[in-house]
């Protein structure tokens, strides 16, 4: 997973990337990765309701698959929802037409005009290809929920402090994060509320972007 700086100027070369939306008066957009999961998307989702928030929730196919009703659930609640590949490779990693083909099959089995690459790591040619297709989605503020260890309270002071009007924000609704997830979340939205910023979705529409 790349910090924040290395995704500012990865947005900046990427075809088509974007780490944050500009001239949003008091918008926030947050972001969770690698659900939905049976135990932890519901809990996101009463999260945001219990503080009239909304987010964006960046699928992988092969979840979506398991949990239809916590997809349609996300829908019916009125959050944004993109795809995150089937099941979460490495596009550095991986050879460009395997890496295409496992986009692909993320998009089959969540659907949406958004994406995010997996750690943000993908390459320039894979851009390029998914640019025909799909946005692709970064951020500014990485979370870091995902850690050992990670402290709760101390993950929301970092999101809070560097948040600004227009920042694209990651967290993750899986289970190596959750024990982090449930201090920080209710902290972030309760912070956020306080600055009278409002969390709000990504437009999904990508003429909007």
């Amino acid at each position: 997973m790349l910090h924040a700086a290395a995704m500012r100027l990865a947005a900046a070369v990427l075809p088509g990337a974007i780490a944050r939306l500009p001239n949003t008066g008091s918008a926030v957009y947050l972001t969770f990765d690698d659900g939905p999961d049976p135990e932890i998307t519901p809990w996101v989702l009463d999260q945001l309701s219990a503080h009239g928030a909304h987010a964006t929730f960046f699928c992988l196919g092969q979840q979506a698959v398991r949990h239809p009703e916590l997809l349609a659930r996300i829908r019916r609640e009125g959050h944004a929802v993109g795809h995150h590949t089937w099941d979460h490779p490495n596009g550095w990693r991986t050879a460009d037409r395997t890496y295409l083909a496992n986009v692909m099959r993320g998009h089959e089995a969540v659907g949406g005009h958004l994406f995010r690459p997996p750690y943000g790591r993908i390459c320039p040619f894979q851009a390029r290809a998914v640019k025909k297709h799909f946005r692709t989605v970064l951020w500014d503020v990485l979370a870091g929920d995902f850690r050992p260890g990670a402290d709760g309270l101390q993950v929301a002071q970092h999101v809070l402090l560097h948040s600004l009007p227009g920042s694209i924000i990651v967290f993750h609704d899986n289970a190596q994060s959750f024990t982090c997830l449930r201090t920080a979340l209710p902290a972030v939205l309760t912070g956020f509320a306080d600055k009278n910023f409002a969390c709000r979705s990504i437009p999904t529409n990508v003429t909007t972007l």
